[in-house]
């Protein structure tokens, strides 16, 4: 028998967004209703907040209390962590944020390390030592902005840790389809100065999503687990690029 086919995760990169009102959530709907009308069309959300702190854990508890039994979420470590300290002496600020997430129970999914493009190759070492010491449990991403890093002592090291690289679609990044761990992340992204409103659809990205929808099936059908997650500025309003992503994959969006 071969392996069981990987579990397909996908949702959009942020869920707080008033020009989605209308084209997505009813006419009307308050701020504090989004989390539960966006749980009625996708299973899964990143959470962008985290990247700017560690959110209190009584806003974590809400959002697994908000969401169904099978919802799952991801998030960014903040940026004090990738950015400011870029790692350095950040061990402790890192397990208090893993602790806080960890309120999800169940319901967390990924959680990602993502660097700008001044985190080189220089920091190698710190990397490594830093994965070696995060809390044993949740599964956890390194998402990299800088060229410099792709080589294959960065693969080897991330599957030394079951951790996985995160696939970009970004301009100045190349493509990939590096498996590093029992699961992937792929992020759809965008330059963001060339969409400013999220309400439609602006960019047409079907050629491009068609080659990631030959990458995603391949990692599916290898047992792969693969989580996406679209941002507004890929094409303009990231709703519909799951629901086009997912049709293209024969993938039916259960409500969680």
């Amino acid at each position: 028998m071969g392996r069981p086919a990987g579990d397909l995760i996908l949702g959009t990169q942020g869920f707080s967004f008033d020009d989605w009102v209308g084209p997505f959530y009813p006419e009307g709907t308050p701020k504090k209703r989004f989390l539960e009308e966006y749980s009625k069309h996708f299973s899964s959300v990143e959470i962008d907040a985290t990247f700017y702190a560690t959110p209190r854990t009584s806003v974590v508890e809400g959002w697994r209390e908000r969401t169904p039994a099978d919802f799952r979420f991801a998030a960014k470590f903040p940026k004090l962590i990738t950015h400011e300290k870029q790692l350095q002496g950040a061990e402790g600020d890192a397990e208090a944020f893993v602790g806080t997430m960890q309120a999800l129970g169940e319901k967390l999914g990924v959680l990602t390390l993502q660097f700008a493009y001044d985190f080189t190759p220089d920091q190698f070492n710190r990397l490594e030592a830093f994965l070696g010491a995060l809390p044993a449990g949740p599964r956890y991403a390194v998402e990299v902005r800088n060229r410099k890093w792709l080589k294959p002592n960065l693969g080897e090291m991330l599957s030394q840790h079951n951790v996985a690289l995160v696939l970009q679609d970004l301009h100045y990044m190349p493509k990939l389809d590096w498996i590093t761990a029992d699961f992937t992340v792929v992020r759809w992204l965008g330059r963001r100065k060339d969409i400013s409103q999220f309400g439609r659809i602006q960019i047409d990205k079907s050629e491009t999503l068609g080659g990631w929808a030959k990458r995603v099936s391949r990692f599916l059908d290898d047992g792969v687990d693969v989580y996406g997650y679209f941002n507004n500025h890929f094409a303009g309003h990231s709703p519909a690029s799951v629901r086009q992503f997912a049709e293209m994959l024969g993938y039916e969006l259960h409500p969680a």
